[in-house]
């Protein structure tokens, strides 16, 4: 069975009339996790929130399909908390991402939902579900320890290093009970990622013995991608599609803006946005560096970007701007990356970063994107969108804003029309 769930396209006029978190999910989810819920914020639930729970407390197979920033996170969590074991020492919920800097962030919402067990729910009495992150750049050797002393019920983890334990046979997928799969296209959209994926969904385990969930803002053909799942035995037949504001893949509270540049202007032009717009919090979104550029010996455009605008900020204030503008990218070893995002998470910073931040993470305080490089497609386009206007229920606007050159105009036309929003041209 594969159905669309119909939307909720006016929020004000239906909020009188929906049913709370805790009325939705009734006695299917612990208690103590709908209240721990209540306290960190979630108390009404969003659009896809109240068509996706049903399905996913039910347990059928489901591909949660909405905007960015909707609340798909909650939605699957809730369905893990509903289905774990907390007196069973076995890992029974698997939530893969891809990168670590979605894993971190997950793993967070996680434990902060864990901590409400009372303290004889848990194995030897600890007082919560222990949550395993299994990401790029941390040590297996500790996690196989661990592993074998006291599983734990919930394990967040990138699909290279968690394949690694499966191979080695460090991890038993025998008692996986729930398989989230976050981000699913952009997993599916790289090679190696791919080939992992469907070893894991076909091989590690078995589809008669899980549930599976797939979740992400963008799925590329998706009825192909439904028909797939069904013949490739990832899901089951009776998968559901939830879709939530299929005509509408970008969030409506963001204002888009595009400024035309001339050759060897393009960093003053940035410098001129920034000043104007004064961000409380913004993210200056750079393309990879090319192969001919890492041959040719160039510096990354991130780089050569952070400098200046370091630069130019200390020339201006007479103090050292390292710590405000921020850099996020794959090169970078971990523990910088981890510092780059928690300093951005803490106040106003502008963060210069490469489509790995693209993806998932959750920085509600980003006010303003600015597309230094267009991306590569409309669907990058939207995950770069969708890091701003993030704050739950709020009708602030927020803005992206895209440099190009005349001869770029045509391609974020197109990026406009198939995602259906509307590019402003800004004369400075």
């Amino acid at each position: 069975r594969i159905e669309t769930l119909p939307n909720e396209n006016d929020y004000e006029a239906h909020k009188s009339q929906r049913k709370t978190l805790s009325e939705l999910c009734g006695t299917a989810v612990p208690h103590f996790i709908l209240q721990r819920a209540e306290e960190v914020g979630f108390v009404v639930p969003t659009d896809v929130q109240e068509q996706a729970l049903p399905v996913v407390l039910s347990g059928l197979d489901c591909i949660i399909h909405s905007q960015t920033g909707s609340g798909k996170t909650l939605a699957y969590l809730l369905a893990i908390f509903a289905a774990i074991d907390a007196h069973r020492t076995a890992v029974q919920a698997l939530i893969v991402v891809p990168t670590r800097e979605l894993g971190m962030q997950v793993t967070k919402v996680v434990r902060v939902l864990a901590a409400s067990y009372p303290k004889n729910a848990g194995p030897r009495n600890k007082g919560s579900v222990n949550v395993m992150a299994l990401l790029d750049g941390g040590t297996l050797r500790r996690q196989k320890i661990w592993l074998k002393a006291e599983a734990p019920q919930i394990m967040v983890a990138t699909l290279s290093c968690l394949c690694q334990l499966l191979e080695k046979e460090s991890l038993k997928p025998d008692a996986i009970k729930v398989l989230v799969i976050d981000e699913v296209d952009s997993i599916f959209g790289a090679a190696k990622q791919t080939y992992l994926l469907r070893k894991l969904l076909t091989s590690y385990t078995s589809i008669n013995n899980r549930q599976t969930i797939f979740a992400s803002a963008s799925i590329p053909q998706h009825r192909q991608f439904i028909d797939n799942c069904i013949q490739q035995k990832w899901t089951k037949r009776d998968v559901v599609h939830v879709h939530v504001h299929p005509i509408e893949p970008m969030p409506s509270r963001l204002s888009h803006r595009y400024v035309t540049y001339q050759k060897n202007e393009k960093l003053d032009i940035l410098v001129s946005l920034l000043q104007v717009d004064m961000p409380k919090s913004g993210i200056i979104f750079v393309n990879e560096q090319s192969e001919k550029s890492k041959k040719a010996g160039l510096p990354p455009t991130t780089n050569a970007v952070t400098e200046h605008l370091r630069q130019f900020y200390s020339k201006q204030c007479g103090k050292s701007y390292d710590s405000e503008i921020l850099l996020l990218e794959e090169n970078m070893n971990f523990n910088a990356r981890t510092a780059s995002l928690s300093e951005v998470r803490q106040g106003r910073h502008i963060l210069v970063a490469t489509d790995i931040a693209a993806r998932g993470l959750d920085l509600p305080e980003t006010s303003h994107i600015y597309n230094f490089d267009l991306p590569k497609s409309a669907t990058d386009y939207l995950h770069r969108a969708g890091r701003t206007g993030r704050k739950p229920f709020s009708d602030e606007k927020s803005m992206v804003t895209n440099l190009i050159t005349t001869n770029e105009r045509f391609v974020l036309e197109r990026m406009e029309n198939e995602l259906s929003f509307i590019c402003q041209e800004l004369t400075l």
